[in-house]
């Protein structure tokens, strides 16, 4: 399944959803002229009435929100789209440079991993020709060495078909809570985009003002996930890029044996799936809007619950099927979490629909 396609399809999405708040500009229009009439009727009486001076500036309210109505794609959309953008470029430059650093220092580790199996004299486990190589030098005589070799390295497939099958079970689990991420994020911009004239609209009715700001803040709240998910990834590439470096230092030393083993990239899925169901949350902590993030309540513990029921499934199979490894072993796994060295894992910029022509 490729992720990519369906997270452009959000992204054109966007753009396809946004003329239709064309439509409720009109209407947004009517209410905001009515509004508006009412607004400066009422403080031009009361001021005539009580026999005072009429302040004119605060009739100017309606007239500006009007002019927002009016020209909503542009105003309004262009204006915040605009001035959020440089935030999303920023921390995606983050994004790519830690994706960068973890690609190179995996590929040395793959290299060095490959050396050290020629070193321990064990490259028929991973290679098919040294394999049929060696079955071919061999004679009759060695039949038992044979069957030896032949146990072993079905073992050795054995354990790696399982812990690529756990591999892409949770692989499949992270990029399902990116999607659900970027598929909840584009619902909530396209509908504040299309019904926003009508919360500037209703805002110029006395006792109707929150509004306003209520539909700035959630705006900027949801378009936060965006580069908040760009900056969760840059630190899970970080802390991997950390670790490869650790196994690149260990795996040149001439007596280490590598572990194959995937256990810690599998714990990094784990943190990662839940920790894009906290995006919405450290969203709020940016700017308070008291909205996407309550919402998202019910969805952190569905996914909180989900990830749990996985990993003790993951690893009661695990437990069961291998036991306890000893000995030394690698501090982390086959790929990275924090970018497309992962198999198109969580980065941010996918993860995420961008809005206007940086985000969708």
């Amino acid at each position: 399944m490729d992720f990519d396609n369906l997270h452009q399809v959000l992204r054109n999405l966007y753009q396809e959803m946004m003329p239709l708040c064309g439509d409720m500009i009109g209407v947004a229009k009517g209410i905001a002229g009515l509004g508006a009439l009412f607004y400066v009727a009422y403080r031009v009486w009361k001021a005539l009435a009580n026999a005072e001076p009429i302040d004119v500036f605060p009739l100017l309210r309606p007239f500006a929100i009007g002019l927002c109505v009016m020209f909503f794609p542009t105003v309004v959309l262009g204006t915040s789209n605009a001035v959020m953008s440089p935030v999303v470029q920023g921390t995606h430059a983050i994004l790519e440079g830690q994706t960068l650093d973890l690609q190179a220092y995996q590929q040395q580790k793959d290299d060095l991993e490959a050396e050290a199996r020629r070193r321990e004299g064990k490259a028929w486990l991973v290679d098919d020709e040294v394999y049929e190589q060696r079955l071919a030098d061999m004679g009759i005589t060695d039949l038992g060495e044979i069957i030896s070799m032949w146990a072993e390295r079905t073992w050795y497939d054995i354990k790696a078909g399982f812990r690529q099958l756990v591999r892409d079970f949770f692989e499949l689990l992270f990029n399902a809570a990116g999607l659900t991420i970027d598929t909840l994020r584009t619902f909530f911009l396209v509908v504040l985009s299309i019904l926003g004239p009508l919360s500037f609209a209703l805002s110029i009715y006395d006792g109707f003002h929150s509004p306003l700001a209520s539909w700035i803040s959630r705006y900027i709240s949801v378009y936060l996930w965006l580069p908040i998910a760009d900056l969760f990834s840059a630190v899970l590439a970080k802390i991997q890029t950390l670790m490869l470096q650790a196994d690149v230092l260990a795996l040149q030393d001439p007596n280490y044996i590598p572990d194959s083993g995937s256990g810690v990239y599998i714990i990094f899925l784990i943190i990662g799936i839940i920790g894009y169901f906290t995006i919405p949350t450290v969203a709020e902590w940016v700017i308070q809007s008291g909205g996407a993030g309550g919402a998202m309540g019910g969805i952190n513990k569905a996914g909180a619950f989900a990830t749990g029921v996985a990993g003790g499934i993951a690893g009661n199979m695990i437990g069961r099927t291998f036991g306890r490894r000893g000995g030394g072993g690698s501090s982390s796994g086959n790929g990275g979490v924090g970018g497309p060295a992962s198999g198109r894992a969580p980065n941010g910029r996918d993860q995420a629909t961008q809005g206007n022509n940086n985000h969708s």
